[in-house]
């Protein structure tokens, strides 16, 4: 099924002097793998999108496979982010490609028996994404596995032609297979498809990743962490605010794009994969013209074009009864598409480090589906209500105001940060044992500022304060003392002592910087004090 290192692409091609991902036998390997997976996907998507016109033809209906398509992502993102944190990625694809597997080849049986229903397709597909978005994390993040990183820009830019060309390429054919050899072919086709990323999966053996003397962290817990990194990051913030506003109403086009082909056009299911297939191509166009353009507008003038060219696209989707028009809007959907997708996944990305990495991008994922879920449902509605070119309109306005609403929120402000563990914390002095789950931990800092720098001190310990939060902190506050208006005691709390000493590893060079230029307006060292909560010995 779509294998989402597919989904969310980089953000421009990089230059040439950076070395190809295709030296790399494993990046080679995964991607000729994932390619035809995704092509299986795209069919499956194209022909089950199509299936439901013949089955129930109601606007909320065919939109409703669109909402079975994405919300899996959106309700088990999260989960798959800590999974892919805390357990083996390659095992956890391999297993979850094998439940894809089997689910679809489930699913083309009774397509093929002709006992498929609409409630049936829509279970299905609910159970086929819910594998994909299982996978979806673990995806992105053994990316960086493959290559070393002077080439992850350029293999990052190799994802995304890949899945460009498979989207090009699999509407098409799944259209041309339903049309020439049965309905249930595109479905057999897909079943089959995963096989080659389940072998490439087996052959790869990941690097040894970085060791550490800590357990590993617990599911939920884990859960809970990525929410608290994704809400005290403002670079991540900042991109999920954009997604949110872009996603929600782009996904029109893609919930009523079979509506479009059948009823307005009057064509068949070879008409609608050509649309997705022009869909895809203009991706792949848009993917190469990425770099002039990101030069030109810069990040946020490009989320702000793509997401004009997607309002015009929603427009000409509105007016379509030939298929030209209808030609012209996919192509332009297609490249609008690549160019924001691309620069939000980038930002994403950017404001990540290495620990959190598949959760923060399983928020990203989730804030994407649940705006093209909620979107799906309710242009379908819409739909229903007054018909396909209003709920066209209605999206194409939306989006247009959204530019305004959303342009504060800066994309990609984490570029030129260095989220690599600094590991510039000292061990915590402790006598005797402290076992793991005590807690909670109370942290104080003392701070003895220089005269005239109260001011600058306090705006850094601020920005410091969510670098706490961030890394573990469920509360946190800075204290003046009314004695001594030099002195100021920082305090924070943390769980467990188990969760303090992760703190530790998660401080960044980024974050090392920061608290260097806190240290220059102090005169001499902090002192830091660790103190656990008391318990009374068992008598």
């Amino acid at each position: 099924m779509r294998n989402p290192v597919k989904d969310n692409s980089a953000s421009s091609l990089p230059a040439r002097s950076a070395p190809g991902p295709f030296r790399y036998r494993a990046f080679t390997v995964l991607w000729i793998a994932t390619v035809v997976s995704n092509i299986g996907g795209w069919m499956y998507s194209a022909a089950s999108a199509w299936l439901m016109t013949t089955l129930n033809p109601s606007p909320v209906a065919v939109s409703l496979v669109q909402v079975a398509t994405n919300l899996p992502t959106f309700l088990f993102a999260l989960l798959a982010g800590a999974l892919a944190d805390i357990a083996d990625k390659r095992r956890l694809l391999i297993v979850t490609e094998a439940f894809i597997t089997l689910t679809s080849t489930a699913f083309a049986v009774l397509v093929w028996l002709k006992l498929i229903t609409p409630g049936y397709l829509l279970l299905f597909t609910f159970l086929i994404e819910t594998g994909a978005a299982l996978t979806a994390p673990a995806w992105q993040s053994i990316v960086p596995l493959l290559v070393p990183r002077p080439a992850l820009p350029q293999a990052i830019a190799t994802n995304s032609v890949g899945v460009n060309i498979s989207r090009a390429i699999g509407p098409a054919l799944g259209g041309i297979m339903s049309a020439s050899l049965g309905v249930a072919a595109p479905f057999w086709a897909n079943a089959g498809s995963n096989l080659g990323s389940i072998a490439g999966l087996i052959w790869w053996r990941a690097p040894p990743s970085r060791p550490s003397h800590l357990p590993a962290e617990r599911l939920l817990s884990a859960v809970k962490t990525g929410l608290r990194y994704a809400g005290n990051s403002r670079h991540l913030r900042a991109t999920l605010l954009r997604a949110t506003g872009f996603f929600f109403f782009a996904s029109a086009y893609w919930a009523l794009l079979p509506l479009v082909a059948r009823d307005r056009i009057g064509g068949g299911p070879t008409l609608y994969g050509s649309l997705l297939g022009v869909i895809g191509a203009g991706a792949i166009a848009g993917a190469f013209a990425l770099p002039r353009l990101k030069q030109k507008l810069g990040a946020n003038g490009l989320v702000a074009a793509g997401t004009v060219c997607t309002a015009v696209a929603l427009m000409l989707f509105g007016v379509a009864r030939t298929t030209a028009p209808a030609i012209v809007a996919s192509a332009l959907a297609g490249a609008s598409w690549i160019a924001v997708l691309s620069t939000l996944n980038v930002s994403a990305q950017f404001a990540l480090p290495e620990w959190v990495r598949g959760r923060g991008l399983a928020v990203y994922m989730t804030a994407f589906f649940g705006a093209t879920t909620l979107g799906s449902v309710i242009w379908g509605e819409i739909a229903n209500l007054a018909g396909l070119p209003v709920a066209h309109f209605a999206a194409a306005a939306g989006a247009l105001v959204a530019i305004p609403l959303t342009w504060r929120w800066r994309v990609q402000t984490a570029a030129g940060i260095d989220l690599t563990p600094s590991m510039s914390w000292p061990a915590p002095i402790v006598t005797g044992q402290v076992q793991d789950d005590q807690g909670p931990v109370m942290v104080t800092i003392e701070y003895r500022v220089r005269g005239g720098n109260r001011e600058k001190f306090l705006v850094a310990i601020d920005k410091l304060s969510h670098e706490r939060r961030r890394d573990g902190a469920y509360a946190w506050g800075i204290f003046e003392d009314t004695a001594e208006r030099t002195r100021f005691i920082e305090t924070f709390f943390v769980d467990s002592w188990l969760e303090h000493l992760r703190q530790h590893q998660r401080v960044t060079n980024a974050d090392r910087v920061l608290q260097d230029h806190i240290h220059r307006l102090l005169d001499g060292e902090p002192k830091v004090t660790h103190a656990i909560a008391a318990e009374r010995s068992p008598e």
